[in-house]
């Protein structure tokens, strides 16, 4: 499952729902039209926190392994983001709320004052992922002489996982009290977080772990990713961007064409006065 890159799930979506979408046209591009369908932003803004998150994690150092866009459940159900390490194996949620405050108290959270259902579904994933670890983690079993060391066989063990919500580019986050279980982490505190958690797992069982999240048959079968499928996005993020920087480009040409207007305006008003009054 390493190959799988962060986001994958929701740009597979977005662009299936974007191939249906109609183009844009010579008028709608020269005016800076986002090539976004109303309804498909939201899955672009999803894929962009998600890859976010995936380059945090990609830079952690050496004893730390990440996976992404995880299958499990139903064919639209992912783990965003699970990572390993000494500190832990913890399942990330990625959030996008870019420019929105966040406040959370105990079990609420709550975005520009409206609650969300993020805390719940965080500890839904981590609660998956224990089991998924604690049905197939093979531990040293002993075995009767003479039988000299021990061996593996597949036995239930409760490896914990952590559920964290990463927020990505929010205005603020304001917790009241913190969640009993979850985290909630600003995604560019992120890295300096897990570095601070205390070791609590041995290498042999870091590499156990990773072994088993690595491993197709842990997770939902899924059709392989296209090959192509991150050129794709690229490119239409190619064109999200490039659309915005037009649709600034009128605004700042109105505003200017505005001003210079108000300015000529305001030339002409003493003129205007003084011949009013037939000076």
């Amino acid at each position: 499952m390493h190959d799988r890159a962060p986001g994958a799930l929701v740009i597979e979506q977005l662009l299936s729902l974007q191939s249906r979408a109609s183009p844009r046209s010579g008028v709608a591009r020269f005016f800076g039209v986002s090539p976004l369908a109303d309804d498909n932003a939201s899955w672009y803004l999803g894929a962009l926190g998600e890859i976010a998150v995936g380059e945090i994690l990609r830079r952690l150092p050496d004893g730390w392994t990440s996976f992404h866009a995880l299958p499990v459940g139903t064919k639209e159900s992912d783990i965003d983001h699970i990572v390993t390490g000494p500190g832990g194996v913890f399942a990330i949620n990625t959030k996008r709320h870019k420019g929105k405050p966040i406040w959370i108290a105990d079990r609420t959270f709550m975005v520009s004052g409206h609650k969300q259902p993020h805390l719940r579904n965080a500890e839904y994933d981590a609660d998956r992922v224990e089991r998924l670890l604690g049905d197939r983690m093979p531990v040293p079993v002993p075995v009767p002489v003479p039988v000299p060391v021990p061996v593996r066989v597949p036995v239930p063990v409760p490896v914990p996982v952590h559920p964290i919500i990463v927020v990505v580019d929010p205005k603020s986050i304001d917790i009241k009290k913190a969640p009993g279980r979850v985290a909630v982490i600003e995604a560019r505190h992120l890295a300096r977080w897990l570095l601070k958690r205390p070791a609590v797992l041995e290498p042999d069982v870091i590499r156990e772990v990773a072994a088993v999240l690595a491993d197709p048959a842990t997770w939902r079968a899924a059709t392989p990713p296209d090959a192509d499928l991150m050129a794709r996005f690229e490119v239409l993020d190619r064109e999200v961007r490039a659309a915005r920087r037009v649709q600034r480009l009128w605004v700042l040409g109105f505003s200017a064409a505005a001003a210079v207007g108000l300015f000529a305006l305001l030339q002409l008003v003493p003129q205007l006065v003084m011949d009013s009054v037939g000076l």
